[in-house]
């Protein structure tokens, strides 16, 4: 079932390509959304010396359609799925220490003031001049976590920014931090444009197929794997072409789509 609404208005985006950060921030609610919605830009950014670092909110104990699975397993698994991913789309530059994970219960995520409070910690300590994060507002969306998680990402900025938030940061030594940009990504109506190379295409292909556990699920669960057709490379054309319709919107041959919120920070 799809939640999708067309984000692409007519005219193309008002803005695009945004200098690259030295720092950048992507908060997300599962491992692999990241790579899944802003895989080919964090490549991109990678490629260029952008230090890029994951807040991942939760555990990822539900990513299964299999009842059989341990939950436990499933979350060690998916720790070294995410981390994998991230080294891919950094080409192993860095460490793990720029993968924050969180490991609150999936599909329970809310956005509390506690865990507010964690999202401008790690915004505090990084420093990004860049943070990407799920849109909370887009409509007719069904995974509660990603709504969630969106909200928290937004609301995790406010309070990283201003020093009358969890003071207890500050006490410790933690200063406020202001980012010069937010993009979020499965924009409820997209008003940015992050060109990307098929270099960078590919290797946010490379870091998805880090995520075993979520072939089913995330990747090859519209293709008929019992037919004459190699499913990964039917999805992998069927992300070549959401790439390019993005690209053909924002006048370049791929693109990632976003809403940039810079101004109002």
């Amino acid at each position: 079932m799809s939640d999708d609404v067309d984000p692409l208005v007519a005219g193309g985006p008002s803005s695009s390509d945004l200098p690259i950060p030295a720092t950048a921030l992507v908060v997300v609610a599962h491992p692999d959304d990241a790579e899944l919605q802003a895989g080919a830009t964090l490549a991109k950014w990678a490629r260029s010396g952008c230090d890029v670092h994951h807040l991942v909110l939760t555990d990822g104990s539900l990513g299964t359609w299999d009842p059989e699975m341990d939950p436990s397993t499933l979350v060690a698994l998916r720790h070294a799925e995410q981390r994998a991913a991230a080294a891919v789309l950094r080409r192993g530059a860095g460490d793990d220490t720029r993968v924050h994970l969180l490991d609150l219960p999936d599909g329970e995520l809310t956005a509390s003031i506690a865990t507010r409070g964690l999202v401008a910690e790690v915004i505090r300590r990084v420093r990004p001049q860049v943070v990407v994060g799920h849109d909370p507002w887009k409509r007719y969306r069904l995974h509660p976590d990603h709504a969630a998680a969106g909200r928290l990402c937004v609301e995790g900025i406010v309070a990283a920014r201003d020093p009358g938030f969890h003071r207890e940061q500050i006490d410790a030594g933690l200063a406020p931090h202001r980012p010069d940009a937010l993009l979020l990504f499965e924009p409820d109506v997209a008003n940015h444009a992050e060109s990307v190379t098929a270099q960078d295409h590919a290797t946010r292909l490379d870091a998805l197929e880090c995520f075993t556990s979520q072939i089913a699920t995330t990747h090859l669960y519209k293709v008929d794997v019992a037919g004459s057709e190699d499913p990964i490379a039917s999805w992998r054309s069927r992300e070549l072409d959401s790439m390019r319709a993005v690209g053909a919107w924002a006048g370049v041959e791929l693109a990632e789509a976003f809403h940039l919120l810079s101004e109002q920070l």
